[in-house]
């Protein structure tokens, strides 16, 4: 018998899902009512199982709120295929803003969707065989996996991996289907039917959001640590022998509450490849029976393992698969990040990697990076794979197209060597204004002239090439991971941040606060005397983070 945490006091979510575990709501009803722009609150929540957020502009509250919605697209390990591409291209100029939003966690996101064009994006990414179901919401979230086809073949299997565990992951739910891809509405006896429970979630689903990731030492592209389990792949040449399994990792805070706290996760133990799944879905039923559904703020996997500690989640994992875990084999992290520019696959073709200047493929007056991805992958069907760093690989290249793909970017404004700054290369940002209702503050459009001030600064003080991990958030929920970062801005409140500092290069360690709250224009100049302090204290070619962590951070003061 499993037990259980007892729990009676839930949150209103948990209270609505219970009531309505299809997740249907009157999502079919609000679509179908061409007088109505926006769904209720409730429905809201719902939207998120589905893949979609409800959100307005935030630039016209002051005139008045217009609704629009954001979709995500479920891709595991950021693969997408040619075909799907040019479908998500077409619908990004049909129904959204004509951009595509490259996500943290390897998906695509659709910004600016009307009402009226929300079913007919839906149908459109689902008969190119895609689905958005389970990219948000109460669930196991886009598998992440390391997306660079290097020189190893462990990265394509480990790719299948990721893919498995996806798809194992995966909640049931008939109103997804016969809301966005028949376009039919269900009864009131099949929304809120008491006989259905989902096979693995429950009635309920999971306390809050659940996140996957795989990776491949020593690269750890995806931050591995950050996530609810991670899966470590341990290799021997090209074969993988197994797992190392991580659990309880997270980043997600609230401002003000000292019970919230971004968290690593911690090493649980080696298990065999073909026991994966089983492993994913019992921690997701730990996660389903004692996550805290009385508080959404500490609702994530990672206070279970904060509260209960890991030798209990070892073995409760243990009792819930009848499989001893082995002891983890050594592993070692040494960086995280991209490569960009032409490389040579295994097979004799070649991937390019792309610089995407906060994860927005758009077009401008200077460069037009959609226009040309559009013709590139119509012309010679190149894969692509979205990174988590928010940058994106054309993979499968044949060497007679090397130049004319890099013909095609030219022409366009897109250089394929010295694509940015190395401090740029190095920074992610997440959407956050006017889109994202959470935003206390400027992310993606204030990032790009920020760094700019900062490589001015960099380049007076003799470190114009220094790399530096920059991430900035809109606020403390940490969606593009600044706590990881050698420097993290997070938005507190308009135009003001806390800066972090003292991240590593191999993403393994969180960085710690600095500064409270520091104005947007006042930030170089609270940076200006630490990076010169750096200068003349670090040792060798010792890296900024390592040195807050060494030296700075370690002060009375800064503690």
């Amino acid at each position: 018998m499993i037990e259980t945490v007892p729990q009676t006091k839930v949150t209103h979510n948990e209270v609505i899902k219970g009531a309505n575990p299809t997740l249907a709501g009157t999502i079919a009803q609000t679509l179908a009512n061409p007088q109505v722009d926006r769904f209720s609150e409730d429905d809201g929540q719902f939207l998120k199982f589905h893949g979609i957020y409800q959100q307005d502009d935030r630039d016209l509250r002051k005139v008045a709120k217009k609704f629009m919605f954001m979709i995500r697209g479920r891709l595991p390990g950021g693969v997408v295929p040619s075909s799907l591409y040019l479908v998500f291209d077409r619908l990004s100029a049909d129904y959204a803003n004509n951009t595509l939003r490259i996500t943290s966690r390897q998906g695509f996101q659709f910004h600016g969707v009307v009402k009226s064009g929300l079913g007919k994006i839906m149908k459109g990414i689902n008969d190119a065989l895609a689905t958005t179901l389970a990219a948000c919401g109460d669930v196991n979230r886009n598998v992440m996996a390391p997306p660079t086809p290097a020189t190893s073949l462990l990265v394509e299997r480990v790719q299948s991996d990721a893919a498995r565990v996806s798809q194992a992951l995966l909640p049931v739910t008939r109103a997804y289907h016969q809301i966005w891809v028949e376009g039919v509405e269900l009864n009131q006896s099949d929304k809120t039917s008491e006989d259905f429970v989902d096979p693995l979630y429950g009635k309920t689903y999971l306390p809050r959001k659940f996140k996957t990731a795989f990776a491949i030492p020593p690269l750890n592209d995806v931050d591995v640590f950050t996530n609810c389990i991670g899966f470590v792949a341990i290799g021997e040449g090209d074969r993988l022998l197994g797992y190392n399994l991580l659990a309880g990792g997270g980043l997600g805070m609230s401002h003000g509450n000292k019970e919230t706290f971004p968290r690593v996760a911690d090493v649980v133990g080696f298990i065999k490849p073909e026991r994966i799944e089983e492993v994913a879905r019992a921690i997701v039923t730990i996660h389903r029976d004692w996550g805290d559904r009385t508080n959404r703020k500490h609702a994530r996997l990672k206070y279970v393992l904060e509260d209960h500690g890991v030798e209990w989640f070892r073995n409760e994992v243990e009792k819930r698969t009848g499989l001893k875990l082995e002891s983890a084999r050594p592993f070692k992290f040494t960086k995280q990040g991209d490569l960009f520019g032409w490389h040579k696959k295994t097979d004799s073709n070649y991937f390019l990697g792309l610089y995407v200047e906060t994860g927005r493929i758009k077009d401008t007056d200077k460069y037009q990076l959609k226009t040309a991805l559009r013709l590139i992958v119509e012309q010679f069907q190149s894969e692509m794979r979205l990174t988590p760093s928010q940058n994106l690989i054309l993979n499968n290249v044949l060497p007679v197209q090397r130049d004319a793909i890099t013909r095609i970017l030219a022409d366009h404004g897109i250089p394929v060597e010295n694509q940015a700054t190395v401090i740029r290369r190095a920074s992610m940002a997440c959407p956050a204004l006017p889109t994202c209702g959470l935003a206390l503050a400027e992310a993606e459009r204030s990032l790009p002239d920020l760094l700019t001030r900062i490589e001015q600064l960099l380049a007076e003080l003799n470190l114009k090439d220094e790399e530096i991990i920059i991430r900035m958030t809109g606020c403390p929920n940490g969606c593009a991971r600044p706590y990881m970062a050698e420097i993290g801005f997070v938005g507190k409140a308009p135009n003001k941040y806390q800066i972090y500092l003292g991240g590593n290069e191999s993403s393994t360690r969180l960085n710690r606060i600095f500064k409270e709250t520091v104005k947007g224009e006042d930030i170089v100049t609270e940076l200006r005397p630490v990076f010169a302090r750096f200068v003349q204290e670090r040792i060798g070619r010792e890296r900024f983070g390592d040195w807050c962590d060494r030296v700075l951070l370690k002060e009375a003061a800064i503690v």
